[in-house]
């Protein structure tokens, strides 16, 4: 029979399993995975029991748990496909260039997003911006959402001054960020929709959003218009954390009120330092030609600890934004005093010391292998006298530490095969591998991409959730093409099918 998104499986039929540490007889043979109630309640080979209820025939393909993307803007990355692609501007004139024949959206601003100028030959300039758009009030943001230029019309729209650049840093980009994403839900809800739809494409069933909101009301919106793609988990700001107290939130809660369970309470969620695209993360080193800029802290450790504590005590987990290596000796450093649970969010740049402390502390390195790519040049250069690794992901995974894989969407796609081809072959587009020292095996990044990270890889067994994909190929024998190429037939959430080709 023909299967349809939305339909309930009974049975996967002709399906091949993969995985590390298998303990199953099958092999390769083909099997035959029967669900009943969301769950897998039996595995056999291929025609031994009865196919009974609606069956999708796998045709040879790979069923392998369902995938998580740990770390979106989902938000930010919907609106994304209504803003001009930056990503390819070789200079601040360029960039300039393409937004001056943008098309305004319908509230009359223009948006554009993902430029990287770290090697441009030139700086962003407000009069070169003004002189290219005039008085649309035109934004564009950068590819690491920690700096946004903005002509002289868009800056006083927002009600801040002119100065000689229009790039705003930090705290202020992080508001003009906010202010383009709150959107009215009409518009804002449709691609989220669409986005998820997307992602369910590549074999994504969850995903953590760190959207700068208060999350809790948006999802159950969402929800009741029958949001039914993705499970969510949803992350909490510092600004509405007492709300989140008083409201009796609590890390694993299903949203209040709504009648499904797929979106439920993620962590706080707190910025404590910059990027390396903006120059502001924080590290020991300083920057090259900057002897005074060695990046901004710009949550201290003494209001990271009161913050945690009292996350901690609500029963709030924490998810710390650490990119430089101060940064993450301190968000390590308030974890140890608070005894708080949950992961540093980045790890980019961590001293040689810090790294077996993850492990020891049990705190998850949420990581995005994609960016160790888009940042390779980057790092070789701005980062070249830090004495801290950068992309940790082997010396993590060594020490024991819980690798947890996203995308940082938009700042990389949502692609968790993008992510695990990063991670295991260290390279794209046919470069020399970069630090091939740090890579990881498929193995590890296969389960570092599921719910819980590769500390606890996830399985296909007889009584687990039927959160489920088929994929062309083997993930853990291809090569880095394939794997970042892999094709996804189906995706299954509870055993309800969310994409199907």
């Amino acid at each position: 029979m023909t299967a349809t998104r939305g339909e309930a499986l009974d049975v996967i039929a002709n399906a091949r399993l993969t995985g590390s540490d298998r303990t199953d007889p099958f092999g390769a043979d083909p099997v035959d995975v029967h669900l009943a109630e969301g769950l897998v309640v039996d595995i056999a080979p291929a025609g031994a029991l009865p196919r009974h209820g609606h069956v999708l025939d796998a045709d040879g393909g790979w069923v392998i748990p369902g995938l998580w993307d740990h770390h979106v803007h989902i938000v930010q990355w919907a609106l994304s496909a209504q803003r001009v692609a930056l990503g390819e501007a070789a200079s601040a004139a360029h960039a300039a260039a393409l937004m001056a024949v943008a098309e305004a959206l319908p509230d009359g601003r223009r948006v554009g997003t993902g430029f990287r100028d770290a090697f441009w030959a030139d700086t962003p300039d407000l009069a070169l911006l003004d002189a290219a758009t005039g008085e649309i009030p035109t934004y564009l943001i950068n590819a690491d959402v920690h700096s946004v230029w903005l002509n002289s019309a868009a800056l006083r729209r927002e009600g801040f001054e002119p100065d000689g650049s229009g790039l705003l840093r930090e705290e202020p980009a992080f508001e003009i960020s906010r202010r383009l994403n709150d959107v009215d839900a009409s518009v804002s809800d449709p691609l989220v929709t669409r986005m998820a739809q997307d992602a369910a494409s590549r074999g994504v069933v969850g995903i953590v959003d760190l959207d700068m909101s208060w999350n809790e009301h948006a999802w159950a919106r969402r929800l009741a218009a029958g949001f039914d793609a993705l499970r969510v988990s949803f992350g909490i700001y510092p600004q509405f954390l007492d709300r989140a107290i008083a409201d009796g939130l609590q890390t694993g809660d299903a949203v209040k009120g709504a009648a499904s369970d797929l979106v439920r309470v993620g962590p706080l969620k707190v910025i404590t330092d910059g990027s390396l695209g903006t120059r502001t993360a924080a590290c020991s080193h300083a920057y090259p030609d900057d002897p005074h800029n060695h990046g901004l802290i710009t949550v201290d450790l003494a209001t990271l600890v009161d913050l945690m504590t009292r996350a901690t005590a609500a029963g709030i987990a924490s998810a710390i934004h650490a990119i430089g290596d101060v940064a993450n000796s301190h968000a390590l450093d308030a974890f140890a005093a608070t005894g708080a649970w949950g992961t540093i969010e980045h790890a980019q740049l961590v001293a040689h010391a810090d790294i077996p402390r993850f492990a020891r502390l049990g705190i998850g390195a949420s990581v995005q292998p994609e960016h160790a790519l888009d940042d390779r040049d980057l790092t070789d250069t701005v980062w070249a006298g830090q004495t801290a690794q950068p992309y940790p992901l082997r010396a993590l995974a060594d020490t024991g530490a819980n690798l947890l894989f996203g995308s940082d969407a938009p700042v990389s796609p949502l692609d968790p095969w993008a992510a695990m081809a990063a991670a295991v072959f260290r390279t794209r587009g046919g470069r020399e591998p970069w630090q091939p020292a740090q890579r990881v095996d498929a193995a590890t990044a296969l389960a570092a991409s599921t719910r819980d990270g590769s500390a606890e890889p996830a399985r296909i067994d007889p009584g687990d959730a039927a959160d489920l994909a088929i994929c062309e190929h083997d993930p853990l024998a291809v090569g880095e093409p394939a794997l970042r190429g892999m094709k996804v037939a189906a995706t299954m959430l509870a055993g309800r099918l969310t994409h199907v080709d």
